[in-house]
This record gives structure tokens, sequence and C-alpha cells, in this order.
């Protein structure tokens, strides 16, 4: 069966050429945001954009922050929030409707010990430091499989080394760890005690859109 066509719609001129219709520009950014597992930078998001418009219409940045404002406020009312990232931003379940959607779809958890969480911490705020300062500072020594798990997750990278006998490797979080407590800057993070709290919400949350 032939689509009916309207005659007169063969007159107008394509999207490209139209002026940028603020609606039709939620929705891109909606879908882009909605369908990615990872925060988005704002150089992709103007990508998503090449050839929705003329190309005399630059779409810069400050542009395309303006609808992920007026997006952020379209999801108030919503169970879905947009966050901004070190990496960028993404759409996300709101924590308090993530254990309803965990029910339904079961996921292996993200389980952080005591002791990753200790070490984590201190690198995250002590940063940069060698090994030996993390055992000084914890008491005690550190297990290889706690720095495996981070380096893996890719939450900390080795960056450079300290000018001393050995010259033992300087370690830092990276912008993943930023991006998996929601942090755009290292500037951002919480109080040590306030870091419990936050990592018991991760606890409780699946390796899923609706936590990273």
């Amino acid at each position: 069966m032939q689509p009916n066509i309207d005659m007169n719609d063969q007159n107008q001129e394509p999207l490209t050429n139209q002026i940028i219709d603020n609606t039709h520009a939620l929705r891109i950014l909606e879908a882009v945001l909605y369908a990615s597992e990872t925060p988005v930078s704002l150089l992709m998001l103007r990508q998503a954009f090449e050839g929705e418009y003329d190309s005399e219409q630059k779409i810069s940045n400050a542009q395309i922050e303006s609808w992920l404002n007026q997006l952020s406020a379209k999801l108030m009312d919503s169970a879905l929030e947009l966050i901004k990232t070190a990496s960028g931003y993404r759409i996300q379940v709101r924590p308090e409707y993530a254990q309803v959607v965990t029910k339904l779809w079961p996921e292996r958890p993200i389980r952080l010990s005591q002791a990753l969480l200790e070490t984590l911490s201190v690198i995250a705020y002590r940063q940069p430091v060698t090994r030996a300062d993390i055992e000084q500072l914890r008491g005690v020594t550190v297990n290889s499989q706690i720095l495996r798990t981070l380096f893996e997750r890719q939450w900390i990278v080795e960056d450079g080394f300290r000018p001393v006998a050995g010259r033992p490797a300087l370690l830092v979080t990276t912008k993943h760890f930023l991006d998996a407590f929601g942090l755009q800057s290292l500037e951002q993070l919480p109080q040590l005690e306030e870091m419990g709290n936050i990592v018991h919400a991760l606890n409780d949350k699946t390796i899923s859109n609706t936590a990273l």
C-alpha cells in the first residue's frame, strides 16, 4: 500500500534549509542520550545534528547547553534525570526508582568492599599517591587485587613516577571514576563521611543505564 503524499509538500524546502526547530532539537538530544550507555560529550552531541540543518546554521556549544537545560527541565517530572559528568552528559533513572528497575532486570551488582573504598578514597583525596602512601595512610598492606580491580574499572591510572629510589608509580583517578560517581570534577568530591553513603547507593545499583 502506497503512503498518502500531499502534493503541496513537494514544494516545501527540505529540513536542512529550515530554521532550527526547538522541539526537534530536544528530541534529538533525548534520543542520543537515552541510547548511549556512557556519557556523551558536547562534540558528539553537535555531531548528532550534522545533516539536520543548513550547514550555514552553526550549532555552538552554548546552543547545545541551552537545549540540555531545557531537556533537564522537561525531565523534572519524570523518573529520568539528565546529569553532567566529567566526560559529558547522560540520562539515567533517578536513584529513587533504580531499585524498581533492578528488581525486574537483575544484573551483576557493583560491590565495593570497605578495603577497596578506603584505597579509592586515599587515591581520590590525596592524589597523586604511591602504593606506599596508601599503605602508610591505611596502616595495612594494599591487596594487589584491589588495585587490579580499580585499574580494570579504569577508575585509576599511573601518572608518572616519584623521583625517589625505586621510582614508584604515582596513582591518580580518571574521568571514568568521576563518571561513575556522577561528578564533573574533583572539586565536587563529597566530604569523606558522605562517600560511604554514595558507595552504598552504588552497591544497590547495577552496571546499566540506571547507574553508569
